[in-house]
């Protein structure tokens, strides 16, 4: 078991002024694997003045050079990527198949997609008589979670430096590994002292004081609406920027005449993978009512080979929760769904054995109103919910407090009248591929702002006008 008692700012690993440390657990086998610091508020405020002290050269330095330091962090990433798989099936349970070919091949387009689209970016522009300049903020503070934990921290990091602003990084507690990792890269390339700093310790503390920081400018946080709602009350002390990307309950309408099939694999493959950790996870399966039973039937047909174990081996498609608080969480949401009347089509239990396992859930006879099909499970629960017309089914679907992701399967016409009816930041169409320089980012209460491309990066860009 390695500890881990330094913090990464002013250019350098510093020894933390703290004695607290979390435990880091191996979901698979609830070892711990690893002991991390806690930040103490003096950390932060260290690493907080070196990225301020830092911020007017950097945002005086040119874009092409910017891009150029982003080049080199993703030349590292491409380096280390096998042992950023690893430590990602180590810490989160992922599984070993999605965290080598989902989960870091992810941040390798994201940052490719927001380094092509920078290229065109212009920071100055001439409007009748007026100069519009566009410069970064200052600090940014990024707190990340534990559910994708190198690219959450990419879709904040990236966009904040390429836009000039220097930033204090602190990572969920049960994956803070995959952040060092990506902490000594950044070493590597050599950006500039104060640019790039993080501070491992607990959101409630390290990063509560973080976004409450009379020096931060700009508050980037994914993660919960909960938390997201008490972050205004932080920023409204200074009066920061806010870029929010929080929670979902997002749908996938099945329309009559499209590919079932389709439509259940876009579904149950976001609530197979990461274990259904995923924020945008299409986790409200809407099907005629007439076709309820066919639904099943092609339901039971894809889980029937899915294996759950040990995220390690090559064939598992479902490892553990990322802790025991998350699988309790889990499993309350399914005894909610039990105790409201919904019927358990597939799993519904722990399994019997070491590590934080929910087996596949699917729920059927499922109406809008349950708590199952209005609040954020975070795990591998699917809900099946029947509608009689199209309008009906739209107006399911934006039946949520939630708007950040979608999808319609159906024939083409129909499929792209109703996505255009939802009120939700992500749609897929029968299937479409997301592009990395497209926006995400979601509607209601599911956030503010957008990640990715071109769309995240004017998040983090001030405006001003000199007039000639």
């Amino acid at each position: 078991m390695k500890t881990y008692d330094k913090l990464f700012y002013d250019g350098q690993w510093q020894d933390a002024q703290s004695s607290d440390y979390s435990d880091v657990i191996n979901t698979a086998n609830e070892e711990v694997i690893a002991k991390v610091v806690r930040a103490s508020h003096k950390d932060v405020d260290q690493a907080v003045a070196a990225a301020k002290a830092a911020f007017d050269q950097w945002n005086n330095t040119s874009p092409e050079t910017r891009a150029k330091y982003i080049e080199k962090i993703k030349k590292g990433i491409e380096d280390r990527q096998d042992e950023i798989a690893d430590t990602m099936v180590q810490e989160l349970g992922a599984s070993k198949t999605f965290a080598k070919k989902g989960q870091v091949p992810q941040s390798l387009n994201e940052i490719q997609g927001t380094l092509d689209e920078f290229k065109n970016f212009n920071f100055e522009e001439e409007v009748d008589n007026a100069t519009i300049i566009k410069e970064g903020y200052g600090v940014v503070a990024c707190v990340t979670p534990w559910n994708y934990p190198m690219n959450q921290i990419q879709r904040k990091i990236t966009p904040a430096l390429l836009a000039g602003n220097t930033v204090v990084v602190n990572p969920a507690t049960n994956t803070p590994l995959t952040a060092i990792i990506y902490a000594e890269i950044i070493e590597e390339a050599g950006l500039p002292k104060g640019v790039f700093n993080l501070v491992t310790g607990s959101g409630s503390d390290t990063g509560d004081y973080l976004t409450k920081h009379p020096d931060v400018s700009v508050v980037s946080f994914t993660g919960s609406t909960a938390v997201g709602k008490g972050l205004y009350e932080n920023a409204a002390t200074t009066v920061k920027k806010l870029v929010l990307e929080l929670g979902g309950k997002s749908p996938m309408v099945y329309l009559k005449g499209g590919d079932l099939q389709l439509a259940v694999k876009s579904a149950a493959s976001t609530v197979l993978d990461n274990q259904g950790q995923t924020c945008s996870a299409l986790t409200r399966l809407l099907v005629p009512k007439d076709e309820l039973e066919r639904t099943k039937e092609v339901i039971q047909d894809y889980y029937k080979d899915i294996k759950v174990g040990d995220p390690a081996e090559d064939d598992t498609r479902v490892g553990p929760m990322v802790s025991e608080d998350q699988m309790n969480t889990v499993l309350d949401y399914i005894q909610k769904g039990i105790d409201e009347g919904a019927n358990v089509f597939l799993g519904g239990n722990r399994l019997n054995r070491k590590g934080y396992f929910v087996e596949p859930t699917v729920f059927t006879d499922v109406t809008n109103d349950m708590t199952i099909a209005q609040e954020e499970i975070f795990g591998p629960v699917l809900v099946v919910i029947t509608y009689d017309t199209q309008e009906e089914a739209v107006k399911i679907a934006n039946d949520s407090s939630y708007g950040l992701s979608g999808a319609v399967v159906g024939p083409e016409k129909e499929a792209m009248d109703v996505a255009r009816q939802l009120k939700t930041g992500n749609i897929t169409v029968n299937g479409g591929a997301r592009s990395p320089k497209a926006p995400f980012g979601g509607y209601k209460q599911s956030g503010i702002g957008r990640e990715n491309g071109l769309y995240g990066l004017e998040d983090y860009l001030e405006v001003k006008a000199l007039f000639k």
